[in-house]
């Protein structure tokens, strides 16, 4: 009997286990596909799945109480050093926080997603001297960006790379209502979804940007972005989406 009672808690604990990795998720009224966890991070270990760049000396980036602590006094990007592949959903909570410290500034929850090189046929750039930190280097990139909160808390933009050293951005991917700003010392959970030509970015459940992309930018890696800044990000997580079979 007491076999028999293990053997059900075994399965049954395997059962929410395997229930965790996968999901759905709601695109749009008319799409609904499947999420299957891919990488995790939670950060209670080590930061070996992370690479730093810092525009000038001084910057920390560092494992803290379980979170990714990021202490940048210039430019820094820490790039997922997991190339991704779309369709893709991107998950992390981040907090700006504000306690009185010579970096505490509440602005600038960015990111970079679908970043490539294109003059880099083997992709390895983020392993390069070459960018700095500073983010007129990333300029030559393919990329998607959303600098959140921007402009010290004035603004939250959408940009689409071309790689060109453009950096275009349409009227309406300027927002400045309060509600697309940040507030410190809370959890900003971000979702962001590149699916076929979708591309879409949330933050506590509220879409920020939706945007058709004709031609999607649909490989390459991950960065955390900020400037000036003490932050925290943890429960990061990628999925791959799929199609739900019918």
């Amino acid at each position: 009997m007491k076999t028999h009672s293990t053997l059900i808690l075994l399965l049954f604990t395997a059962y929410l286990l395997n229930a965790q990795k996968t999901k759905t998720v709601k695109i749009n009224d008319t799409l609904v596909v499947k999420a299957t966890l891919q990488y995790s991070d939670d950060f209670s270990n080590n930061l070996s799945n992370w690479q730093a760049q810092h525009e000038i000396a001084g910057g920390l980036v560092e494992i803290n109480n379980g979170k990714m602590e990021i202490t940048a006094n210039r430019g820094c990007t820490v790039w997922f050093t997991k190339y991704l592949q779309a369709p893709v959903l991107i998950e992390y909570d981040a907090v700006m926080i504000n306690e009185g410290g010579p970096l505490d500034r509440v602005s600038d929850l960015n990111c970079f997603f679908m970043a490539t090189d294109p003059n880099d046929a083997q992709s390895k750039f983020i392993n390069t001297g070459a960018l700095n930190g500073s983010l007129g280097a990333y300029n030559k990139l393919k990329l998607y960006y959303v600098g959140q909160g921007g402009r010290k808390n004035t603004t939250t933009r959408f940009r689409r790379y071309p790689g060109t050293g453009e950096r275009p951005m349409l009227p309406q991917h300027d927002l400045k209502d309060k509600k697309y700003l940040l507030t410190g010392n809370t959890v900003n959970h971000v979702k962001i979804i590149v699916y076929k030509n979708h591309i879409q970015y949330y933050r506590n459940n509220q879409l920020i940007f939706n945007f058709y992309d004709p031609e999607p930018l649909t490989f390459g890696y991950f960065g955390f972005r900020t400037t000036i800044n003490h932050m925290t990000t943890d429960n990061f997580k990628v999925y791959k989406l799929s199609k739900i079979k019918q």
